[in-house]
């Protein structure tokens, strides 16, 4: 299943047998090239090599909203294939999928067959290109009703094509977001720099720290944006790209929420060294690179599909564990820091310690208020109704709000 726009263009497709090779420039489709059906030998020997349409497979395409339109239930009837006593009554063809079209969208959901031959092991689905003029997301079942075809195997590829490329349809606006990402990330890197060479001779060990984070975030951005181009225009994720995006990320993510615990404990401010702290740090920080690079590649490198399972959830549970020992651990530092600082007297830093506490409060609280309305059953609505293209705001938004935290 994949979200997918309309076409933008409405101009007919070039027949596949034509010397004119097709031009899909704005269109949104999904095409069949190649697609091979192999059934089981002993099913292919039960046939005579002369015969005709010994075997059907269907390829079927509709629209989330179109479900129910798949099987017999508009005609009080439980059975997806159809039996000789729904084909009596005129209803369908006996052996083949019940599908009730879309009276408001003609030919759809959409049928496509293919037909075994005689005795052959393999039937070979006619190359086919199928345009895309609704937005919403979509379904691609292979389906058979005759019971000998058990345990067929399909061998091939589809290609799932949106107007402006290749990039499934919640992935296709973090092309742009990813782009504006770079460039901000540029502005507070100059920002930064300006400042440092301003303030050179107050220089901490820290300020390294900070340079550090915002280098990883601009070159995480510029390697996201140039990973996702190249997606949308050649329809592949070469590994290495990816992999060099992930590792960035998680380094980033690592020494950023490391940043905010040092801060918290006071470093450089009330302590000049974190002391036996160092050790459990850095081991804290290890396991959570290790954790976040895991979970990373999983979903960057796993299948691509707008409407992801739960086998993931083994490794988001570490990750959320692990950011809750974060969390603790930072206001707990930060309460200790600011009674140090009440102590001393210290009221300009006693302040601005105050005001990092606050913002930071404000970002944590609204995660955990997002991350509950992502759960389900609410997060579940949007995807049942075929709500797929405000899974962006959701990939999106945590991301804005640790951008948020690290400016703080």
């Amino acid at each position: 299943s994949e979200g997918l726009y309309a076409s933008k263009l409405h101009e007919p497709t070039t027949d596949a047998s034509s010397e004119t090779k097709p031009s899909f420039k704005g269109k949104s489709i999904i095409s069949f090239d190649p697609v091979t059906f192999v059934r089981p030998k002993e099913t292919a020997k039960s046939h005579h090599q002369m015969q005709q349409n010994t075997g059907l497979v269907e390829a079927i395409i509709l629209e989330v909203k179109d479900r129910a339109r798949i099987g017999g239930s508009s005609l009080k009837s439980d059975a997806i294939c159809c039996n000789k006593q729904l084909a009596d009554q005129g209803s369908c063809n006996q052996g083949e999928v019940i599908i009730q079209h879309n009276p408001n969208n003609l030919g759809w959901p959409k049928r496509i067959k293919t037909f075994f031959q005689g005795d052959n092991e393999e039937a070979k689905m006619d190359v086919e290109t199928v345009e895309i003029n609704s937005t919403g997301m979509y379904y691609l079942y292979f389906m058979f009703c005759d019971p000998q075809l058990k345990g067929t195997l399909i061998k091939g590829r589809t290609v799932w094509k949106n107007p402006n490329g290749y990039l499934p349809g919640k992935m296709a606006p973090l092309m742009t977001f990813y782009g504006l990402m770079s460039l901000a990330y540029l502005v507070l890197g100059l920002a930064w720099f300006l400042r440092f060479v301003q303030f050179w001779k107050d220089i901490i060990h820290l300020h390294y720290h900070i340079t550090l984070v915002i280098a990883l975030g601009m070159c995480e951005m510029a390697v996201w944006y140039f990973e996702y181009s190249n997606f949308n225009s050649t329809g592949t994720r070469p590994m290495g790209i990816t992999l060099w995006a992930v590792t960035f990320g998680s380094v980033k993510k690592t020494l950023s929420r490391l940043l905010l615990l040092v801060v918290s404990m006071g470093f450089g401010v009330v302590r000049p060294t974190l002391g036996g702290l160092t050790s459990k740090v850095v081991l804290l920080g290890l396991i959570y690179f290790i954790a976040t690079e895991a979970l990373e590649l999983v979903e960057h490198l796993g299948n691509i599909n707008d409407f992801s399972g739960k086998a993931k959830l083994v490794l988001v549970l570490p990750v959320a564990f692990l950011d809750a020992c974060f969390i603790l651990w930072i206001f707990s530092s930060l309460s200790k820091t600011l009674e140090k600082l009440q102590m001393r007297r210290n009221l300009a830093k006693l302040e601005l310690y105050r005001k990092f506490t606050n913002a930071l409060a404000v970002s944590v609280l609204l995660s955990i208020a997002w991350i509950g309305f992502e759960s389900p059953p609410m997060h579940s609505m949007g995807k049942e109704d075929g709500n797929w293209q405000a899974l962006f705001v959701e990939m999106t938004f945590l991301q804005d709000v640790f951008q948020m935290k690290q400016k703080i």
